[in-house]
């Protein structure tokens, strides 16, 4: 991104771009780029042409197409949903350098669980097998907080309940099934879980003995379960749930903070409700945030593919291996095939919020988004809830529904997500914190209560993407030693928790 002058009232991102994004309402008549006239008024994040751009011609913006002129676009006219549309056309992708960092050493205070991994949190988890049982969940959860049990067990930092709508009325194997099961594993898993407790009806289809087996989980005492048949209804089951939680908290409480090096930190990257500031402020400033922590030797993970399509290919030249490629490019021909057998297709987005922010075609959406996944070489692609295991930069299959991809994220092991908005999101995240990252200073204002950081003073030249990466940073190892992030401390994240439904219900 060039450099951005705030008199300018305008900003080039790339020099081959024959469109440039407004930094505030520009009425027509306004002189741009020293020589252009608009001839409309451009809303701040909208885009202005600087070139007479002829019908299918490509629209360039990031130095990439984001669609094709559906009728001849005059300089310093709106270009938008009017005279813009997706087109097949994609630029070549050249090898991304990575960005070259020092970084000093970075440390945070975490809870290192026995099998080595680290979390930020430490949560005793109260998880139902099936919706059948998330009644009883809810109320075991809320008669143990009522009664203050908490108090005797300091190092714990909450008791969430984790339900969902599915669990039955499925096939008992298949893609499906497997993926409810690696999501509700990969979540007891997440090492922000100190103890779990895990609540069926009896009758469903995914068995609670069957899941304790597969996973290895029988006879872990960090994990107990049972079902609200066996041991006699609604009221027993709420009974038996608040005497295993005693159990479950005394188990939790022996946990405590340790100093451990940044490296341990699993960061998941989210972003929605975007605007045409999101690609251009907070989206790079976690893209130098997530270069920052790769640096130092943690992982961070970019999902939602739905949303990088027509981005794809500039992650796939980052990839460290032709197999690394190859698995993505996998993945995207999937979801044209899944999208496609549902009656719908890639290109069905942006939102009506996402086109009011100035962003016209899901081209320059995903060209947006992927600016938060930094530079650094793309090292695995996994499916969605899946195990993490490699280090440095990850990407998971997933959505573009963001508490559904944050969600196989969390199951995948991350232990923190950081969520980027331009219009502004309602967020949070149970047990892995969610930050919120705004694009601009005016939507920071508005939502003060919910955002984290104020990304809106790059677009102005007040800062640049690099100390607010190092901003993001710093933030995101304080909100990892025990500080409250906004979401958290507004009470968010106990209705966040969308598994992907993926097959038929039966």
């Amino acid at each position: 991104m060039t450099s951005i002058n705030p008199g300018s009232g305008v900003v080039r991102l790339h020099p081959s771009d024959n469109v440039l994004v407004a930094t505030r309402d520009l009425p027509s008549g306004c002189e741009i780029a020293g020589e252009v006239r608009t001839r409309e008024l451009i809303a701040r994040g909208h885009k202005v042409a600087v070139e007479r751009i002829a019908a299918g011609n490509p629209v360039v913006k990031y130095g990439q197409v984001i669609g094709g002129a559906t009728s001849d676009i005059a300089p310093g006219q709106h270009v938008h949903v009017h005279n813009l549309a997706m087109t097949d056309v994609r630029r070549s992708a050249e090898r991304m350098q990575p960005r070259a960092i020092s970084e000093r050493a970075r440390t945070f205070q975490g809870f290192r669980r026995a099998n080595g991994r680290v979390g930020v949190r430490n949560y005793v988890c109260v998880m139902t097998s099936v919706n059948c049982s998330a009644t009883v969940v809810r109320m075991i959860t809320d008669r143990a907080v009522r009664s203050g049990m908490l108090r005797d067990y300091p190092n714990v930092d909450g008791i969430v309940p984790i339900t969902h709508t599915s669990g039955c009325g499925m096939s008992n194997e298949g893609e499906g099934y497997e993926i409810l099961r690696r999501t509700l594993w990969g979540t007891a898993a997440n090492p922000n879980c100190g103890a779990t407790l895990m609540v069926g009806l009896g009758c469903e289809v995914l068995q609670i003995g069957r899941f304790a087996k597969d996973f290895g989980l029988e006879g872990r005492e960090e994990f107990q379960a049972y079902t609200i048949q066996d041991v006699g209804g609604t009221r027993a089951a709420v009974d038996e749930g608040i005497e295993r939680l005693r159990a479950l908290l005394e188990i939790a409480n022996r946990a405590v903070r340790t100093t451990v090096p940044a490296s341990e930190l699993v960061l998941g990257l989210q972003c929605g409700g975007s605007d045409g500031w999101s690609g251009i402020t907070c989206n790079p400033a976690l893209g130098n945030a997530a270069d920052r922590l790769v640096a130092l030797g943690g992982t961070v993970m970019l999902s939602e593919t739905p949303e990088i399509y027509g981005a794809e290919h500039l992650l796939a030249a980052r990839a460290a291996s032709p197999e690394v490629a190859e698995k993505l490019m996998r993945r995207i021909e999937w979801w044209k095939a899944y999208t496609a057998r549902n009656g719908a297709s890639m290109d069905d987005n942006p939102s009506p919020g996402n086109i009011a922010g100035g962003i016209t075609t899901i081209l320059e959406k995903s060209l947006g988004a992927i600016a938060k996944a930094g530079t650094s070489p793309l090292t695995d692609v996994i499916e969605y809830a899946e195990p993490c295991r490699a280090k440095g930069f990850v990407f998971m299959d997933s959505p573009g529904f963001d508490p559904c991809s944050a969600t196989g994220q969390v199951a995948s092991g991350a232990t923190m997500i950081a969520f980027t908005t331009g219009r502004g999101s309602a967020y949070g995240c149970k047990p892995s914190p969610s930050i919120k990252l705004a694009s601009n200073s005016d939507l920071y204002r508005r939502m003060q209560d919910d955002m984290d950081i104020d990304c809106g003073p790059i677009a102005t030249g007040e800062a640049s993407v690099e100390q607010k990466g190092d901003e993001i940073l710093t933030y995101l190892l304080e909100v990892a030693s025990g500080r409250q992030s906004k979401s958290e401390a507004l009470g968010y994240g106990e209705a966040e928790f969308v598994p992907w439904i993926v097959g038929a219900v039966v």
